[in-house]
């Protein structure tokens, strides 16, 4: 019973408050002393509500040890405007560009025209063999072998050119 007291009574009297996040969970520390050797116990207190999802990211990393020192208010607020700014970038680019629009962006020279010449080739190109494939409708050749299991040879086979 002796033990259980006391490790209550440490568990509130030698904590250390590391900080606190923008949803008011606030997080500890404690170093301990556990098989004789002294391990350091990372723990959050949630506001309200305990919602794990509410945790940040960078307060993970630390309650995991992936971070030796736990975040900063000014590393918080510097990465909360990251994260602010790349969602106006996401939200601005919602389709994304094709890639002819992309091309077209940078200054061609006469290269870059041929390149956009053959790119546009290959396209039509690309149109009329899917034309075609439908208005001719044979079934597709298989590459696959046939024959029966008398007329088999072992590496005979070759793939259709």
């Amino acid at each position: 019973m002796s033990k259980l007291f006391a490790r209550i009574a440490g568990y509130f009297s030698n904590r250390t408050l590391m900080g606190v996040d923008k949803a008011g969970n606030r997080y500890f520390s404690r170093t301990e002393e556990i098989d004789g050797i002294m391990k350091e116990r990372r723990w959050v207190m949630f506001k309200g509500e305990e919602d794990p999802t509410s945790v940040p990211v960078e307060w993970i990393c630390w309650l995991n040890g992936q971070r030796k020192r736990a975040p900063t208010p000014e590393e918080m607020i510097e990465l909360e405007a990251r994260r602010e700014l790349v969602k106006q970038n996401v939200a601005r680019k919602v389709g994304g560009p094709d890639l002819k629009s992309f091309i077209r962006q940078f200054p061609t020279g006469s290269e870059g025209d041929k390149v956009l010449e053959e790119s546009d080739t290959m396209e039509r190109a690309r149109k009329g063999e899917a034309e075609a494939e439908a208005a001719n409708e044979e079934p597709p050749q298989s590459s696959e072998p046939t024959g029966s299991g008398a007329t088999f040879r072992p590496g005979t086979w070759q793939p259709p050119t």
